[in-house]
């Protein structure tokens, strides 16, 4: 794939993230039938906030990995950035279904997360390989956490967005993995905490926008 492309695919997928066009290749995780229950209005709406804000955290994961994809230097790395993004795209979709079946709404502010982590993405890429995949690790590492947390507060009862949780922490876990298999960089101790803020300042506007 040459530059122009690349930068072809790169808006394509922005404006497929930002549309709600996106189209999962894998099937939605799904919860044993007998654990299906009916949902009070309370743990509606906190089960739609949750799975807004994993909504975002998605949109986000497509802006980085589209704008690492880009800067990438070795081509190796560049494919296993478009395979990754693959899977993160089954997530955007799956949490886009879920608010829908919950009847929530994306965040307005999207727009807003895909510039802002498309900017990150690039200057992460600028700085060189190892620095992309030191980010992407952490970025990934600090998602499993933040899904972990979700998996405490999220209804019981909700099984169907318990499930979709579960198997992208897992999918999370692989991708940080893979990062530190590849040669990531660990990052320094001010940048972690600075990505940590970030995503609490996300997080709790995502939550309620």
């Amino acid at each position: 794939m040459n530059q122009v492309d690349a930068l072809l695919n790169a808006a394509d997928t922005a404006l497929r993230t930002l549309s709600g066009g996106a189209r999962a290749a894998r099937p939605l995780p799904t919860a044993p039938e007998t654990a299906a229950q009916e949902l009070s209005p309370e743990d509606r709406r906190l089960s739609g906030a949750l799975m807004r804000v994993n909504h975002v955290g998605e949109v986000c994961a497509q802006a980085l990995y589209q704008a690492q994809a880009l800067t990438a230097r070795d081509p190796a790395l560049r494919d296993a950035m478009n395979q990754a993004a693959k899977e993160e795209l089954d997530h955007l979709a799956w949490t886009a279904q879920r608010l829908e079946e919950l009847g929530d709404r994306p965040s307005l502010l999207n727009p807003l997360w895909y510039a802002g982590a498309f900017a990150i993405g690039l200057v992460a890429g600028r700085a060189s390989d190892a620095v992309s995949l030191g980010f992407l690790s952490e970025t990934e590492r600090q998602v499993e956490q933040h899904l972990d947390g979700h998996l405490d507060r999220l209804p019981p009862q909700d099984e169907r967005s318990r499930a979709i949780v579960a198997q992208m922490k897992i999918d999370e876990a692989r991708h940080a993995q893979h990062a530190e298999a590849a040669g990531a960089q660990p990052l320094p101790r001010a940048v972690t905490g600075l990505m940590r803020a970030a995503s609490k300042v996300m997080t709790f506007t995502a939550h309620r926008i």
